[in-house]
């Protein structure tokens, strides 16, 4: 082999090395973008104490049998959805977890950490709350399926997730060995067979994120007739909460 297509291919080689040894040692600040806690709301706060961090959670408090618990996605402020939520379910307690690294929790994400606060939080709200509804939105939709395959959710909610995060990864970059380099996978479809509580799947007809695919997958995965899904028209990722489908589609939570 000539000596000039021999340094090419070691040059390409050491790139593609490189290449793949900063994607997996970035995965995590590429994955999360901690998003500050915006003054200006309506929410108290709490604070989750797992494994040594504080861990925020921002709350509407409301007396009753009736809360929701509120994960979100990987770049999203939650205390921002508070006032939607306390206007779409006004007889609900409401629970919204700033992931660690967000807000003014400390620590940083990971999958195992998401795992672990959400359980906490979980249990937190149902020792005063006999009916707790989960939401999961986008990455948080992970989080949610996890807990209530550990849980007894009243009602689990679904806004554009997806069957494994992993694969969504592998999708986007079809070049580089993902399934080895991935530490936070998020396989839901591994913990939707685990669900027991009625569950709503909301997917955007033109999801530039998540693979329809995907959504249908994890939809498979469920018990049958467990859960339902339900195809918002004309929507993308982000512009899904702005339909006037959404909202009374969340209303159907009990």
């Amino acid at each position: 082999m000539p000596r000039m297509a021999i340094t090419i291919l070691t040059t390409v080689a050491v790139a593609y090395l490189l290449l793949c040894a900063g994607l997996f040692a970035l995965q995590r600040y590429l994955i999360y973008l901690p998003q500050p806690r915006l003054l200006g709301t309506d929410a108290s706060m709490v604070m989750l104490t797992p494994s040594g961090e504080r861990v925020q959670v921002s709350v509407r408090s409301r007396e009753g049998p009736n809360a929701l618990v509120y994960f979100g996605g990987n770049a999203e402020d939650v205390s921002q959805s508070l006032r939607s939520l306390s206007t779409t379910f006004p007889d609900h307690a409401l629970f919204l977890l700033h992931y660690r690294g967000f807000g003014e929790s400390s620590g940083t994400p990971s999958e195992e950490a998401l795992f672990t606060d959400g359980l906490a939080l979980f249990d937190q709200v149902r020792a005063s709350h006999q009916h707790v509804a989960i939401v999961g939105s986008s990455l948080g939709s992970g989080v949610a399926v996890y807990v209530a395959s550990l849980r007894p959710a009243a009602r689990l909610v679904l806004v554009t997730p997806y069957d494994s995060f992993q694969d969504v990864v592998a999708g986007k970059l079809p070049y580089v060995p993902v399934r080895w380099l991935l530490r936070d996978k998020f396989e839901s479809g591994r913990y939707a067979p685990k669900v027991t509580a009625p569950t709503l799947i909301l997917m955007a007809e033109h999801d530039e994120m998540i693979p329809r695919a995907s959504t249908e997958r994890l939809h498979s995965r469920f018990r049958s007739g467990l859960a339902s899904l339900h195809v918002i028209p004309g929507t993308n990722h982000n512009s899904i909460y702005d339909s006037p489908q959404y909202i009374p589609l969340l209303k159907g939570l009990p």
